[in-house]
């Protein structure tokens, strides 16, 4: 079986990592891997391929920034001649970003089967891109795998089969328990001279990650989030690797890092490696973030999460996890996090099925599952999709 999967993005990457492991494990899967190039700089991309031991792409298609429509429409047409070249079994896509939007309607376009990882997930939040992308996806996959019961719900009331769907876990804790131990063992990197009393001294601390276009683009909401975050600081001091557009924003927002003092100590960093950040969250006391992989990752890991969003579409780690929403009003975020530092954060478990295994069990469907769909797909017979060449893969 050839299975192509694509990546483009660093919560991309995570989620390959455990499954492109999995895939290696069994001789009977050719596994073609794909770059989009969408996320192209080394601290946001190469770094992520080094921590997480994920082969050399076969193929990069090298797009780079640029607007959701004419990023994806880059990336189907440069992914239409990979998906011609590979002639695929399976193509793979991951998650809810740009890159996995144009893989889902190139292989749909192209009549390949369709396997969305991390299916059903819903914010029913329509101004988030990632949600107009996590429903487009799945609504041309042919198999769903979901992390949580809620995905399980949303798909089947979309009016998606059942046989389709697929309650396996989450691929992104399957790499957080892989890497955990080797995460503890690296050296966080200096940030400001209070990172070595972090190393050696211990000192408490907290994480804060912020990106999405509702908490940073509205200057009036980010500098109230900004405001709220600087009186967090002065009770527990706070390290925020700062994602490229933030970096934009907060320079276009007047604000500047603040230096390390006794009373003001939100510190920015650059972003940071996948180990690196994971051993930074594994601990701390706190995590603020917009991210729905951070809030997945500190449910696993047991650290109070103050999500400053209005909505999550990963309900599971309200219900179950470490997780509370707190909006983008700057004064809730300030009380919930007080109430952390009071020793009454969020106490949650760990949910069903994210026990590291979710790569095995989405390795084990597709092989004992596609061969029934792919009767949809008209390639000839199963002699003949197996007697195509392996292509020789290029840099696009």
């Amino acid at each position: 079986m050839r299975i192509l999967t694509v990546v483009g993005t660093r919560p991309n990457f995570v989620k390959a990592a455990a499954l492109l492991e999995e895939m290696g494990r069994h001789p009977e899967i050719e596994s073609v891997l794909v770059h989009s190039g969408q996320h192209y700089d080394y601290e946001m991309s190469k770094t992520f391929f080094e921590d997480l031991e994920i082969p050399t792409p076969h193929v990069n298609l090298g797009v780079g920034s640029g607007g959701a429509v004419s990023q994806t429409a880059e990336i189907m047409r440069r992914l239409e001649g990979v998906i011609e070249e590979t002639q695929p079994d399976v193509v793979v896509a991951l998650g809810d970003v740009n890159s996995s939007l144009a893989t889902a309607l190139a292989a749909a376009q192209m009549r390949r089967t369709l396997a969305h990882v991390e299916a059903g997930l819903r914010s029913f939040d329509r101004t988030m891109p990632e949600e107009v992308n996590r429903v487009a996806i799945d609504a041309l996959a042919d198999v769903l795998f979901v992390t949580e019961p809620s995905g399980v719900e949303n798909l089947l009331r979309e009016g998606k089969p059942e046989e389709a769907i697929h309650m396996v876990g989450n691929v992104m804790i399957d790499a957080l328990r892989r890497f955990l131990p080797r995460a503890r063992e690296c050296a966080l990197p200096v940030l400001l001279p209070m990172s070595k009393n972090i190393r050696e001294q211990r000192e408490a601390y907290g994480v804060v990650t912020l990106h999405r276009p509702s908490t940073v683009d509205h200057r009036p909401t980010f500098r109230r989030i900004w405001a709220a975050l600087q009186d967090v600081a002065r009770e527990l001091p706070l390290i925020f690797p700062v994602h490229p557009r933030t970096k934009v924003r907060i320079e276009d927002s007047g604000l500047r890092e603040t230096s390390c003092s006794d009373t003001n100590r939100l510190h920015l960093a650059p972003p940071m490696s996948y180990l690196a950040f994971l051993r930074l969250q594994s601990e701390a006391e706190l995590i603020i973030t917009d991210s729905g992989g951070v809030q997945e990752e500190s449910s696993a890991l047991g650290v109070p999460c103050l999500t400053v969003r209005e909505n999550t579409e990963r309900p599971i780690t309200l219900t179950e996890g470490t997780n509370r929403l707190v909006g983008l009003d700057g004064n809730r975020l300030l009380d919930e996090a007080r109430k952390v530092l009071r020793g009454e954060g969020k106490v949650g478990r760990i949910p069903k099925l994210w026990d590291g295994h979710a790569a095995t069990r989405i390795v084990e469907r597709l092989l004992n599952r596609i061969p029934d769909v792919h009767d949809l797909v008209p390639l000839g017979s199963s002699n003949e999709r197996a007697n195509i060449a392996r292509p020789q893969y290029r840099l696009m």
